[in-house]
């Protein structure tokens, strides 16, 4: 369908598809959002009036059946995810679906099997984008040996923030919603993928530091989804990798990635610089990362192009993301029985 028009409908339109969705469909040429199906039909019409969408329907089923649409934006939370991708898939409709990729490994590997039996159809998870500033020359670094033999990765994410025990509920908070899961831990284990592959062992341990928080009745309710992680890893490569994430680390220095090599150190700081050092050097240097180099957000792009057989998915396929979902369930399994857990599960 290289020359047909695309016609999108969003089902679920929350801040990221509006602030970042949006503005990307309107740069493709020859895409047209054409409808949207929010929680609400008042909420649906806000968004319509915002962005010009001329049809609003009440709900998601009633948008898959317009057959005018040709592919569907979902926006949705975590625990609708399986439901919709997977509905969309078998009414025809190309998908692009918001990260997390879904709630359990199961769910993830459900939506994976039904677009692989649609193979004319896309199917794309909406990629990490934390990044993909340094993605391109971390890649170009690593691949062209500057690390020697990696010997272990660290990735730090944690907040300068002290634990909010006053804080209200929040969906990230509700294991129903949310799954397995964790703070931004599968965001940033998507982005390590990128540079290093795919861990094939995980240990963990976890914290729930705020153990209750109030919902939006002032209701008390217990938080079963931790806000202190810390993993380790295998790599395929055989490298390790230790991942630490926390809510609850006032005062703390933010992001940070390190790489160790037989060779070569590389950091990569809060502020996404990036610096190196090769053995005989007595310290790191920053390591230039030209503008023309950089990665960035083309992921509607990305889904028309694909769409229109001129490109491959590679931000994020589903297959992708059922990886970073099995490493994410197999992060609480391994915390709940203190043993490693093998992947692929």
């Amino acid at each position: 369908m290289a020359n047909e028009p695309i016609r999108v409908g969003l089902i679920g339109a929350g801040r990221n598809t509006r602030d970042r969705h949006m503005p990307g469909f309107d740069k493709v040429a020859g895409l047209e959002v054409a409808a949207v199906a929010n929680r609400s039909r008042a909420s649906g019409r806000t968004v319509a009036d915002q962005f010009n969408i001329p049809t609003v329907y009440d709900n998601w089923q009633e948008l898959l059946e317009d057959e005018s649409l040709n592919a569907v934006c979902i926006g949705t939370w975590p625990n609708m995810h399986r439901t919709l991708s997977i509905a969309a898939l078998e009414a025809g409709k190309h998908v692009l679906c918001e990260a997390r990729m879904a709630t359990t490994a199961q769910e993830a590997r459900d939506m994976l099997n039904v677009s692989r039996a649609h193979p004319n159809l896309v199917a794309q998870i909406v990629p990490s984008p934390l990044t993909f500033k340094v993605d391109p020359l971390l890649q170009k670094m690593i691949g062209e040996g500057y690390l020697g033999e990696l010997l272990s990765v660290d990735v730090q994410s944690c907040s300068p923030s002290f634990a909010d025990v006053d804080g209200p509920m929040h969906w990230r908070n509700d294991r129903d919603i949310s799954g397995f899961n964790i703070l931004n831990m599968g965001i940033w284990y998507e982005g390590m993928i990128r540079w290093v592959g795919r861990a094939t062992k995980v240990m963990a341990m976890t914290k729930v530091c705020v153990t209750s928080r109030r919902d939006e009745n002032g209701t008390q309710i217990q938080v079963n989804i931790p806000d202190q992680v810390n993993v380790l890893c295998e790599l395929a490569n055989g490298a390790q990798a230790h991942l630490r994430f926390s809510a609850a680390t006032g005062l703390a220095t933010g992001n940070e990635v390190w790489f160790h090599g037989t060779e070569g150190t590389i950091k990569v700081d809060n502020g996404l610089n990036v610096w190196a050092g090769k053995r005989g050097d007595t310290q790191l240097s920053e390591v230039p990362n030209p503008a023309e180099m950089q990665g960035g957000w083309r992921v509607e792009e990305e889904f028309g192009n694909a769409i229109r057989g001129t490109e491959i998915i590679t931000r994020t396929p589903f297959d992708v993301g059922l990886h970073y979902m099995e490493w994410t369930e197999a992060v609480t399994r391994s915390a709940q029985t203190g043993q490693a857990v093998a992947l692929p599960l």
